[in-house]
Formats: C-alpha cells, structure tokens, sequence
C-alpha cells in the first residue's frame, strides 16, 4: 500500500510539474509582457530596463526555472490589473466558488444517485426511457447553450428567478440557475453510472436470498443493492467535486458570479499574465489531488488494486 500511494504521489508531482511548463510556455506566446506594461511613448532605454527587472533578457530555460523558484517560495506574480499578488487575488474569489460548487455538490449527487437507483429499478418501462433522455441531454448539451437558455426561460419570460450576480449566502434564487447549469453533468454522469451498478447488483445472488427471506424491497435495494453498488460511483466522486470547481469557468462568466472563474476570464482579456498562471496553477492542483485522494481511498476501499 505504501508503495502504491509513493507512486501515485509521484505521479501527481509530475503532472504539476507539466502543468507549470505549459502554462509558462502558453502565456508567453501570446506576445511580450514589455509591451503591455509600457505605453506607446516608452523609449527604448524603458523597454530595456523593463526587459531586465522581468528577466526577459535571460533564456527560456532560465526564466522557467526563476518562476519556479518564486512559486516554491510562494511568489506568484504581481497582478497589473488588481494591484495585489496574483495568489491573492485568486484566494479571494476561492469563497464564491466554493460557495456553488459545493452547494451544487450536494444536490447533484444526491439526485444523481436517485435517479440512477429508480432507473434501476424501473428498468425498461417509461422512466427508464426518461432517464436516459435526461442522462444524454446532460452530457451532450454545451453548458453555456444551457445557461443562456435557463436565464432566457425562467428569468427573462418567467421573471422568476435573477439573471446575474451573487447575494447574501441564504439568497437561493440566485443559486438555482448556476447549479443547475454546472450539476447537469454530474447528474447525468452519477445517474448512468451508478444505474450500471445497480443492475449488476440487483441480479446477484445475494439479493435474491434476501427477497427470499422476506425482506422489503426498499431495504434490499438502498441497503443490500445500493450499499455494494456504491464503490464505482464512489472514484467519481473526486473527480466531480474538482470538476466543478475548475469547470465553474464559463458557468461563472455566463452569470457574472464573482468567482475565480470569472476573474480568470478578466485576466486573460486584460492579458493579466500572474493572474491566467495563478488561476490555471490553482485550479489544475485541486484537480490533481482530488483524483490522487479517490486512487488512494479506492485502494483501500478495494484491496486488489496494488502495485507490484
């Protein structure tokens, strides 16, 4: 077990490590920092001094392995547009994503799930039929087309629900439409997953004594079916959670809910190089360690999954 979780570690190391030099290749081939910073009477001497307090004059290699440095030591960059350190920018928004992710969590799973064990359950008959319909519009339909259409349907005609920004924390009107948005995917993915699970389960034999004993079919289902079903669901679960915070992107744009998503899409439109690396760097290290926590708890969750 230790050897596994060492390499899994590892893995992970690697994986940030190449996050980081694609970030700082990607950034910087979008065009010179000098020439956003300076104004278009700068002289050269300026665009000299300039090239040098940013280490632009060193090689590539050289100016990678100075970023680095600084981002070990917890220096990421300086924000131009905020006038504050990138990470802190970033840090500060991390609440209001928090906030919908984690609110869309919940509601989702516990959907998801419901939905996949009454599929299950009804299999073949006109609910099942339903929920396939519900599972394949949630994972082919493009998250911003739904959030476009929710905030044209229940905002604009409707009027009921608002069509942008954030509130207080106990305003739920206003957390409605971007969670429905952002979840519709983890509904779908749980709900066919776990729907999968639950007809291999249903069929054992185990099950099939449990009715003969008497038992009544929603125990069987939510604590002998489900109960040992759960494990397959179970390596989504870290995988949705980063999801929606590091897919909380458009979904944040589209509501102009004041999240790091949104500020992301704001640094990059003002080529806010700190806050882009900052952002990306963020969100790709969640991501990271929420799969490297699923692999670790899967194992010992499942003892056969070792490494020689």
């Amino acid at each position: 077990m230790q050897r596994y979780v060492l390499f899994r570690i590892g893995q992970s190391l690697i994986a940030m490590l190449g996050v980081s030099m694609l970030v700082f290749a990607l950034t910087r081939l979008s065009g010179s920092i000098v020439d956003l910073y300076l104004p278009i009477e700068a002289t050269p001497e300026d665009f000299e001094r300039m090239t040098k307090y940013w280490g632009l004059d060193k090689p590539l290699y050289h100016q990678y392995l100075l970023y680095m440095w600084k981002l070990v030591q917890g220096d990421w960059g300086e924000s131009w547009k905020w006038q504050q350190p990138a990470l802190q920018v970033v840090l500060n928004k991390f609440p209001n994503t928090l906030q919908i992710s984690v609110f869309t969590f919940f509601i989702s799973t516990a959907l998801g799930i419901f939905m996949g064990v009454f599929t299950a359950i009804k299999k073949d008959t006109g609910w099942d039929y339903v929920g396939k319909v519900v599972a394949l519009m949630g994972q082919a339909l493009p998250s911003f087309w739904q959030a476009i259409m929710l905030m044209w349907v229940f905002a604009v005609v409707l009027g009921w629900l608002p069509t942008s920004g954030k509130g207080e924390w106990y305003e739920w009107k206003y957390y409605i439409l971007p969670s429905i948005t952002l979840g519709s995917w983890n509904v779908a993915a749980l709900m066919r997953i776990t729907r999968s699970t639950m007809l291999d389960v249903l069929d054992s034999e185990y099950v099939k004594m449990a009715r003969i004993k008497g038992l009544p079919e929603w125990k069987v289902t939510w604590k002998h079916c489900l109960r040992n079903a759960a494990i397959a669901p179970l390596t989504l679960f870290g995988g949705l959670a980063a999801g929606l915070l590091t897919g909380s992107v458009i979904t944040e744009t589209v509501f102009a809910w004041p999240g790091v998503g949104f500020v992301a899409i704001q640094a990059v439109n003002a080529r806010d190089y700190a806050v882009v690396q900052a952002a990306t760097i963020f969100f790709s290290a969640i991501l990271i360690f929420a799969y490297l926590l699923v692999d670790i708890l899967y194992a010992y969750l499942d003892p056969r999954i070792r490494y020689d």
